[in-house]
């Protein structure tokens, strides 16, 4: 039997005796933890999927150690500007042997949510009747009280030559005549 699990916002796919790499959960060596976040069953025939969670199902793992990844740069650069961050980074660890995967007696089945989400569209249905009725006796309110709206002042229209007005064109610069040359007489 498998169970598909979700912790440190991450989903694992695990089974009996598997061990796992998670983001750091509280706890020490040897001691056991409960994921209850359990998204999906499978393995005995026909797999359970939650909407979204599985009530009732859970995971027992057992923390063989508190470990720490591989480090990591985070280089940034930003080129022709003289910017440059350099970072490292270690993620914490737990490590994780799977020690059973139990699907308790509440846990919901493929036919089960559909069946459970009829009653609640016809309860949402017979809640916004009551809440219609009411809408109406609101606007019935008296008008006499309600302010006269202030008026608004008329909007400015841009000019509408704007993209026929161009800049006067570039004369070309004058052109030099050479210097008379002098003469020493």
């Amino acid at each position: 039997m498998f169970a598909v699990v979700k912790t440190g916002g991450k989903q694992y796919r695990v089974q009996k005796d598997d061990v796992i790499k998670v983001e750091k959960l509280a706890g020490d060596a040897g001691s056991e933890v409960l994921l209850e976040e359990v998204l999906m069953l499978g393995g005995e025939g026909t797999p359970t999927v939650g909407t979204p969670m599985i009530s009732g199902a859970a995971v027992k793992a057992e923390i063989l150690e508190q470990a720490r990844a591989k480090k990591i740069i985070v280089f940034k650069k930003k080129r022709r500007q003289n910017y440059r961050r350099k970072k490292g980074h270690r993620q914490d660890l737990t490590v994780l042997r799977i020690l059973d995967v139990a699907a308790k007696a509440g846990a919901k089945t493929k036919a089960a949510p559909a069946a459970k989400a009829a009653p609640k569209k016809e309860e949402a249905k017979t809640e916004a009747k009551p809440a219609a009725k009411k809408a109406p006796a609101k606007k019935a309110a008296p008008k006499a009280e309600a302010k006269p709206a202030a008026k608004k002042a008329p909007a400015k229209k841009a000019p509408a030559k704007t993209a026929a007005k161009k800049a006067p064109a570039k004369k070309a610069p004058a052109k030099k005549k050479p210097a008379a040359k002098k003469t020493e007489e």
